[in-house]
């Protein structure tokens, strides 16, 4: 359930405001005074702020000032003041909306609705994280297609690299070449599959401490290879 904070000093508007919320579906919590409201959205966890304009102690521009120094949570600023300069200096500060009075609580209860929706998006859509294979000194960033191995970073080609991160994401598998011409190659084998060898010596020379014993990539003789774990 999203928690709301409404910092207004008119009794009678906050509690409109509180019920028509309420009613749908949300925790709602009230502060008249401009300080002590600050305190709160600053200390506690709200998922979106309505804010009045003119308060006690502290006005609402100075606490959507400070409040976006801290915090990226949804601001809705909502004043009797009918003038563009302060609607303009309001979200200027970082309000996400500016409603006059007097307004519908219907129309209020909406664009919390759609700002909640919109910050959930935009939180949502942040970049995930790279996904990466770690094996023993060797460690393989899927996502920027990068190789290290001991730290040091190796430059690998773009077949070289999908042919070890393959092998690695199917540890003590053993495939054949004509599987991994098939795989990497995305084709039959009926080509020369003799390419296969020459890109896993090539992938040795980067990634093994010794290609003649190698502890990653073993050679199944007759077979074809494996990634050994």
């Amino acid at each position: 359930m999203s928690r709301i904070l409404i910092i207004e000093d008119e009794t009678s508007i906050a509690e409109l405001e509180k019920d028509y919320l309420e009613l749908s579906g949300f925790e709602v919590e009230l502060e008249e005074n401009g300080k002590k409201g600050l305190e709160r959205a600053l200390g506690e966890d709200f998922d979106l702020l309505i804010l009045d304009l003119m308060l006690p102690d502290m006005d609402g521009f100075e606490i959507c000032r400070r409040f976006r120094e801290v915090k990226n949570t949804p601001i809705i600023m909502i004043s009797a003041k009918k003038e563009d300069i302060d609607k303009i200096r309001g979200l200027g500060l970082g309000a996400d909306d500016y409603m006059t009075k007097p307004f519908s609580p219907s129309e209020m209860v909406a664009r919390v609705k759609a700002h909640l929706a919109r910050y959930e998006r935009l939180i949502g859509s942040g970049s995930p994280e790279n996904e990466v294979i770690e094996i023993r000194g060797l460690k393989i960033d899927k996502t920027a297609r990068r190789v290290w191995i001991n730290g040091e970073e190796k430059n690998f080609t773009t077949k070289e690299f999908d042919l070890l991160t393959f092998l690695a994401q199917n540890p003590n598998h053993v495939f054949t070449k004509e599987e991994l011409f098939s795989k990497i190659w995305d084709m039959e084998s009926i080509g020369d599959i003799a390419t296969v060898t020459v890109h896993i010596k090539k992938i040795r020379e980067k990634i093994e401490f010794n290609t003649a014993k190698p502890q990653y990539i073993e050679t199944i003789w007759g077979v074809g290879y494996r990634f050994k774990v």
